[in-house]
Parts: structure tokens; sequence; C-alpha cells
């Protein structure tokens, strides 16, 4: 989560990666137009200076040295005096917060997002993995596929209609506004930073999806000049049509391109404009309504949960096989493969966990239902194939775009487990909170492997506030750390470990409830920005060490929906990303790292975090205080 530099001279966009997925929640659908209570929604509070700074201290304290927690005390109280910078940049955010609709997405947009200059593929971009379903040839995978863009419309319309209903949680109503930006939209590569381009709400919004297969892009209109909708068999005539055209094409993969690192990809894509073609034809990309990629199926692997799905969906699996089938700018990619696996993949920059479990349930419910066979009477226009003019330093940019995308990929490490050992029963059985006892067993696994206590997050859903993303639950506490240390000690009793982990699960049950619209990550680095903005003189408290430690989360989790899997992204200076779906008699839980560091393992740490679980089970199971 943070550089490797000193605050003073990196990056902002390197100092924090926000959390890709927020731990589900129980959402109450309601009847109300979902966008008639936008405006009645508050605005996301700035913290008081206390309240972070004493939150601050208290997430130093387990992950760093004695003496550099005495001097981080020190720092905070000579930022906190009466008068001083620390009062100043308060009010200067505070100022900011009066002016804007959420002061943190504005935060998160700008740090991880738009200036963010490593590649989108899995470093930012969502894959979302959905059930494999039951076809295992051409015509299965474009009937699925035609499947899916309906359902997609008819989503697509109660956005527009404001039909969709409304959600709320506790009583409290949930910003809508993500929704209504997963269509029509598109990242642009920029040189200095990125944008994006909303065409739903345009003077002329799209009505074509784009379709890509064997690395060739088309333009398929999906509504009749009437304003209906193509059918199901109208749909599976465009894609077979599609299929046999480009059987037998060479066409240079310029899809690639958009897996490279921002700055690079932003002076080819600067290049390819130049050219009326090419300008047109990126125009069409990025003002679809989503795309659709016809995938083949990549080899598949022999572990118990085949890891090859979730592979497919992230990166297409190499240059070689779908990595060139893709636009990893585009805000909203189905992808559907010959074997049956399918899933979505999405930005970030637009759209959070919960607003996208929402709408991959929509999807995959729609799949389910009987399909009504209606013939094609209607003569259609021929989908457009887009062309590119591929210059030679283009088509060079190509080749380095093929090794970079295959050597991101081979440093991509993953593991998926079903631990099928126990459940949220069992759990629930002892009293025990199944998120936070996996979150304790996922520290006890880190600590077993590193004997050390790190920083870790598990998000957290702001939707209750306008224009709501994220907050960052600190999960690592003095009383979890307490706990890993105390795990293995044999001069431990039961009883005594029993008593800690009670206390750290009790304690991160807690933080949950308050840190929706207290998130101490995003205050005290919009603090630190508010200096750089006001050309005030970096505090000491951002130049420490003990700042950068807060901020190198080697833990980053999620739990997500049931029937889900996805996971968050992986960087080479960081640790460990998981994932984790919670069952009445299992839990799925996946790893992802960077595996350029030869000490970080997904599979040593699933491994380690199989038998945390055990052990823990087990010493509730010995121990008669638990139940």
């Amino acid at each position: 989560m943070i550089g490797c530099q000193s605050h003073v001279t990196m990056n902002h966009s390197d100092q924090v990666r926000s959390c890709q997925l927020v731990k589900p929640v129980q959402v109450i659908l309601v009847s109300d137009r979902c966008l008639n209570q936008q405006k009645g929604l508050p605005r996301v509070p700035v913290p008081p200076l206390w309240k972070t700074c004493e939150g601050y201290l208290s997430a130093l304290e387990p992950i760093i040295e004695e003496d550099e927690l005495k001097r981080a005390k020190q720092l905070v109280e000579v930022f906190m005096k009466g008068g001083g910078v620390g009062e100043e940049l308060q009010r200067s955010l505070e100022r900011k917060a009066c002016n804007t609709d959420n002061w943190t997405a504005d935060l998160w947009g700008k740090l991880e997002y738009f200036e963010n200059r490593s590649p989108v593929v899995i470093s930012t971009n969502l894959p979302i993995v959905c059930p494999r379903l039951d076809f295992r040839d051409k015509q299965g995978q474009i009937r699925c596929a035609a499947k899916i863009i309906i359902a997609l419309l008819e989503f697509k319309t109660t956005i527009e209609n404001e039909t969709l209903p409304a959600e709320n949680l506790g009583g409290k109503p949930l910003c809508m506004e993500q929704y209504s930006q997963l269509l029509s939209t598109c990242r642009i590569p920029g040189l200095v930073r990125d944008s994006v381009v909303f065409h739903a709400k345009s003077a002329n919004p799209p009505k074509h999806i784009t379709v890509v297969y064997n690395f060739q892009f088309f333009v398929v209109e999906v509504y009749h000049n009437d304003g209906t909708s193509l059918t199901v068999d109208q749909l599976c005539v465009q894609m077979e049509r599609i299929c046999n055209f480009t059987s037998a094409t060479n066409t240079e993969p310029v899809g690639i391109l958009t897996t490279l690192n921002r700055d690079s990809w932003s002076k080819a894509y600067l290049s390819l404009m130049k050219d009326q073609t090419n300008k047109e034809s990126l125009s069409a990309i990025e003002r679809s309504i989503f795309t659709l990629c016809l995938d083949r199926a990549i080899p598949r692997e022999s572990d118990k949960y085949c890891t090859c799905d979730f592979h497919l969906i992230t990166h297409g699996g190499g240059s070689q096989w779908n990595s060139a089938n893709r636009w990893f700018d585009k805000s909203l990619q189905i992808i559907v493969a010959e074997d049956g696996s399918w899933g979505l993949n999405l930005i970030h920059i637009v759209t959070d966990g919960t607003v996208i479990m929402a709408f991959t349930d929509y999807l995959v419910a729609s799949m389910k239902k009987p399909e009504m066979i209606q013939a094609s009477i209607l003569p259609l226009p021929m989908p457009q194939k887009l062309h590119f003019s591929v210059t030679p330093d283009i088509k060079e940019i190509i080749e380095q775009a093929k090794r970079s995308m295959d050597g991101n990929i081979r440093n991509f490490g993953l593991s998926v487990m079903v631990f099928d050992h126990f459940g949220k029963n069992d759990l629930k059985a002892h009293n025990m909170s199944p998120d936070a006892f996996i979150q304790m067993a996922i520290q006890l696994a880190y600590y077993r492997m590193n004997k050390q206590v790190c920083a870790s997050y598990e998000a957290v859903s702001q939707r209750m506030f306008r224009h709501g993303r994220v907050s960052l639950l600190l999960s690592t506490t003095s009383v979890s750390a307490a706990f890993v240390k105390a795990f293995d000690d044999p001069e431990k009793q039961n009883t005594e470990k029993i008593d800690l982990l009670q206390k750290a699960i009790k304690t991160h049950k807690e933080n949950i409830k308050v840190t929706g619209g207290h998130d101490i990550v995003a205050h005290i680095i919009a603090l630190s920005l508010q200096a750089v903005e006001n050309k005030i003189p970096m505090p000491d408290i951002f130049r420490d060490i003990s700042y950068k430690k807060f901020l190198n989360y080697q833990l980053t989790t999620s739990q997500v929906k049931i029937h889900l899997c996805c996971f968050v992204y992986v960087d080479e200076c960081f640790g460990y990303s998981s994932c984790y779906s919670v069952h009445n008699s299992h839990f799925v839980i996946e790893m992802a790292a960077s595996n350029t560091d030869k000490r970080r393992s997904t599979h040593h740490l699933i491994q380690n975090m199989k038998d945390a679980l055990l052990d823990m089970r087990a010493l509730l199971e010995q121990t008669p205080r638990a139940t």
C-alpha cells in the first residue's frame, strides 16, 4: 500500500491501494425509485482530529517497535498541538468537504485510479468469476452470450427508467449512483493522469455493444429503430456472423495495448489517435454500452478447485490465449469462453463490491430463467468490423505489450481452497462471528509464516453516504496481535488463548460498527494532501517511518457473497490479497500476490490458513468455556 520511498518524494498514487470489494451485508430492496433517496443522503463527515490521531496510534501499536511508537506519539502530540499545523490542515479539509459531495471518493479517485500508472490488469480491475454453465461448444457459448446481453439490456432499462429498486441497510437508504455509471463508460489513458468518460446520459447515448473475437472488434447494434432490443435469436445470428467472418483472419491484436502500464499505453493511444480510422474505432469501443469477449477455453488445471477460471477472467491467460481479446479500459467486460466458464471484468473507478455483487446476482439469476424461442424475422445489418491502422511503431509496442503481459502473469501468484472441514454453522454454535474468526485465522497464518504481526485491513461499505465508496477497517489490533502471539506459546493456557480470541473478535465486530463514516486511513492521507495543496511544509508525522508502516498493508482482505469468487489486485511491493466466502458448512478462500518476492507464497499462506482454522476450532472444542 505504500511506495518504497519517503512520503516527501513518492507519487501519491503509490501511497495506498483501496480495497476492491467490501464486506457483504444484508441489503434490503425497497419499492422506492432508486434515485429518489439520493438528495437526502448525508455527506461523509470529516472525523475529529483527535479521534483519528488516537486511532492512528492504536493502529501503530501492534506493528511497530517500542521506540518507534514512542517517537510516533511525540510527533502526534506536536501535530495536534493547539493552533498548530494539525488544526490548520483539519480546517482546510473541513472547508474542502463543505464544497464537495464526498471528500473520500475524490481522494481515492485521485490517488488510486487517475494517477496510478500501473497496468489495470491484475493491478486495479475487478474480476468476477461466475458459476460455470453447462455448455462446451461454440453454439452454447454464443447462446449464453446472447442471453447475458438481453439480461444486461433489461438491467440497463431499470437504471434508465429509475425502476431499479432502491436499497437500504438497517433502515438507512444506500447511494445508488454507481449503478448509473456502470454502463457506457470507459477509462481514457492520459500522459499524466487518466480520465473517465460517461456516455449513458449524453445527447446521443450509445445503442451498440462491442464484441471481441479472435482479437478483432465488432460493433453490434442491440436495438431496433423502434427502440426495442434484439432478441436472443437475433443476437445469436449476429455473433455467428462475427465468428464466421473472423475464423481465418489475421489481425494485429490491438486490445493487448490496454494491458500496458498507463505511461506506455497513453503514448501509444495518442499515436493511434492521429489516424482517423483508428480514432473512429477507438470512439466506437469507448462509447459502447459494454464489451463482450468471446474467448477460447484455456488449459484446465487438476487442482480440487480449478483456478483457470480465475485466470481467464482476470487476465485472459496470456498473449497466446485471450489477453488481447479484451479492452481492459471498458467499465464492463462480459467474458464467455467455449468451455462454459464466464464472468465479468470491471474498472474499479466507477463501482464497488456491493453494487457489483447485486448486479452479478441479477445476471446469474437471469441465466437460470426459461428461454422463449423467438425466430428472427427482420433482416439485420451486418456487424461492423472496426479497423485499425497499425504502424511499425505501434506493432513494436504491441509486441512489447505481449511480453509485458506474459511477464506479469508469470509473476501473479494465485491459490484457491475449498475449506470443507466446517463452516458458518459450526462457528455460530460457538458464538463466534464467522467473518471475525476468519480474519483472526488469516492473521495467525501470516504470523506463523513470518514471525511478525503486519498491518491488515478489511473493506467496509460507505454507501449510506452520498457518493459513498468504501472505508478501510484496520483489522490488525493490539488484541488480535496478542492472540496470534499467544496461540502457539506452550506457556499459555487454553483458557487464556480463548479469552484473547474472544476479545479480538469482539474488537473486530465493534470496529466494523464505527468504521463507516470514520475512515482513519482516508482522513490521515487527506490531511497530508492538504499540506501539499496548501504548500505547507510536510509535517514530521508524515515523514516518519511509522507513517510508512501504517500504510504498508501486507494483508488486504474482503468477504464476498456465496456464489461469487473474486479477488483484489496485487503489487510486487506489497503483500497478499485475500477473498473468502462464508457458507453454512464450508468456506472458499483465495489468496493472490506477486511472486516476484520468493519469500511470498500464496500456496504456503493458504495452507497455513487451513491449519490455523483447524487449530482454532480445535481450541474451541477442547475448552468448555467457549460454549
